[in-house]
């Protein structure tokens, strides 16, 4: 592929970091090597010498004062290197990608570790995008990829969702004003990105079905299109077995797919992950180097050596407790949902993620009922028009989250919804 052509003038005259270099080669170096080369401060000064850390199952982590020193210096740019490689080992058991063996460097599949999945997605965005380039994206929108996405400048084309995800009908429609062709041309207005959250989408909770992925990596390849795969809760998908992901389909070397560890060992270590072309994630290595420099170190040795302890089979065990977890949520609050608000209430069954998105029916913008009568009420949920670009939007709709609230918490909440739904609604008629 020639992504030269995907990327913007910013992301075009970005050169490597001389001495991001000098710390790679430095960890590659052989004991006994003499470096007078980095700018790299002493450990020795640094106050923190080793820790142990209680888990929940009642063992203990213990970080060394070896391992100890590797989390208090600084690291390669693309993560700290046990922790990447076992990253890129459990990409290749849960998705093999095909680019994997790919004969063409530049498509070959590459790992960066990212100060959370966000970081990764905003880094990927401003190396693509530029003012006015036209984006595919989803109707309802997570508003954290809004708020990357609006500050460049960028035209989006949304797309509705159901249950299964993002209605392929609908971008074959919207990508028919263009001849695929355009996809290979540097001027024109085609889009050149599509993002998507594929399972557990927040804020609708839909799951692209196997088959809509294949339609929709079909399409970017028509039309030349990079797929941005953001995937924070793949490991939270309610599917059995889990739904094949776009990166295990990319034949082509067009996906950048995110991952994140927040939502199932840390919110606030802040640590997720970039897979995709190596070509592309040279670039993303690149901004990081004058940004961030590199994820915090001691964040990334900790989820390593907690992986490592736990080996795969742990670790997978563990994402399936947290599946269950918020799996049993889901069917509590649709329970209650049930028992509250039938008739005047429409949702799809969450295919995973923490929330049900719900419409009320008769209700043309939920804004000032939840901001005013339902706070005033003891209960609190998201109007639905924050999650669309345009800024002024009215939705019927509100989200539910259910990762918090126990089950007599979240029964209390739609008994509440549905009397200040009643209300509203007497209130309308009059």
């Amino acid at each position: 592929m020639n992504y030269a052509r995907f990327l913007n003038a910013v992301s075009r005259a970005r050169r490597p970091s001389p001495l991001r270099g000098l710390t790679e080669i430095l960890q590659q170096s052989p004991p006994g090597t003499i470096s007078m080369a980095t700018g790299l401060p002493n450990v020795e000064q640094f106050p923190f010498e080793d820790a142990t850390f209680k888990l929940r199952d009642n063992t203990s982590m213990h970080v060394n004062a070896r391992d100890m020193k590797k989390a208090l210096q600084y690291t390669a740019t693309p993560g700290l290197p046990e922790l990447r490689d076992w990253l890129i080992d459990m990409q290749i058991q849960l998705h093999n990608p095909p680019t994997l063996d790919s004969s063409d460097p530049d498509t070959q599949m590459d790992l960066i570790v990212s100060t959370g999945s966000q970081h990764a997605l905003s880094t990927s965005c401003e190396m693509l995008l530029s003012k006015n380039d036209n984006v595919l994206t989803s109707s309802p929108l997570y508003p954290g990829t809004v708020a990357i996405l609006r500050p460049i400048g960028t035209k989006f084309l949304t797309i509705e969702v159901d249950g299964d995800g993002m209605k392929v009908e609908q971008i074959k429609e919207i990508m028919s004003h263009w001849d695929p062709a355009d996809g290979h041309s540097e001027s024109s207005d085609i889009p050149r990105v599509l993002c998507v959250v594929p399972n557990g989408d927040n804020p609708s909770g839909a799951g692209l079905s196997l088959e809509r992925k294949k339609e929709i990596y079909a399409i970017a390849q028509k039309y030349n299109m990079i797929i941005m795969e953001d995937d924070p809760y793949f490991f939270i998908q309610f599917n059995k077995p889990k739904v094949p992901s776009f990166l295990s389909l990319d034949i082509d070397g067009r996906v950048l797919r995110f991952d994140s560890f927040s939502k199932i060992l840390s919110a606030g270590m802040r640590v997720g992950f970039v897979t995709g072309p190596k070509y592309l994630l040279s670039k993303v290595n690149m901004h990081m180097q004058s940004s961030v420099l590199h994820t915090g170190g001691m964040s990334q040795m900790l989820i390593f050596k907690l992986l490592e302890k736990w080996g795969m089979d742990g670790f997978l065990s563990h994402t399936d407790k947290v599946a269950a977890f918020y799996e049993e949520r889901r069917d509590i609050l649709m329970e209650s949902a049930d028992r509250w608000l039938r008739g005047m209430a429409e949702w799809h069954e969450p295919r995973g993620g923490m929330f049900l998105w719900m419409k009320l029916l008769g209700i043309e913008d939920t804004t000032p009922l939840i901001m005013k009568r339902a706070r005033d009420k003891g209960v609190l949920f998201v109007p639905g028009g924050v999650f669309y670009p345009e800024s002024d939007k009215k939705s019927s709709h509100i989200r539910a989250a259910y990762s918090l609230c126990t089950p007599e918490e979240m029964d209390k909440g739609m008994e509440r919804l549905s009397i200040i739904l009643k209300e509203e609604l007497s209130e309308l008629r009059q």
